[in-house]
């Protein structure tokens, strides 16, 4: 049993330190505030251990942005990691290409896409879009108002993600709402 522990801990371990280093070899840092990007990875990382002790959708939390954002390679993640991160991690990555359409269109594709993921990646997908809508939300009102409509729609989909995750995720995108749009004062 303790080896088993071991291993899950030094599974989370390397994906915390694959993930940030790969974010900053490419120097990624959060858009409005400028901090390292890993600060994202931690807070998607910490939402989902809040909900699950699985050391493959811990790892995938850290890993969700690292083949969309850097060089990695879903066969790099899978050799380090194994099949079932890289599964993980693939239902994470948006499959839209620029290509593809406008934005409305290219959210649509990735929309589909997170519908047919799993349940634990649904459950990841939900920590992200908290972080993601707290931190447009407080620093980008203007985006905000187009994020909430594209967040609503993904919520549609999500709704087999971890039920106190997509409870959060509901009072995130309430919240944001409410920022924008304070109700009349008498």
């Amino acid at each position: 049993m303790r080896a088993n522990v071991s291993a899950s801990a030094d599974l989370v371990a390397r994906a915390r330190s694959f993930a940030t280093e790969a974010h900053e070899r490419i120097g990624q840092r959060r858009k409005y505030t400028q901090q390292p990007y890993r600060e994202h990875l931690e807070a998607v990382a910490g939402l989902v251990a809040q909900v699950t002790d699985d050391p493959e959708m811990l790892a995938a939390a850290w890993l969700h942005d690292t083949v969309e954002d850097t060089p990695a390679t879903f066969d790099e993640i899978e050799r380090v990691f194994g099949p079932a991160v890289r599964a993980l991690v693939a239902d994470l990555t948006d499959v839209s290409a620029p290509g593809d359409g406008n934005r409305a269109v290219r959210k649509a594709i990735d929309r589909q896409h997170t519908a047919r993921a799993s349940t634990r990646a649904k459950t990841i997908k939900l920590a992200d879009l908290i972080d993601n809508c707290r931190d447009i939300c407080a620093h980008d009102p203007r985006f905000a108002r187009v994020y909430l409509s594209e967040v609503a729609a993904l919520l549609d989909v999500l709704d087999a993600g971890d039920p106190g995750l997509y409870r959060q995720a509901q009072q995130a995108v309430a919240d944001c709402a409410r920022r924008l749009d304070p109700p009349d004062l008498p």
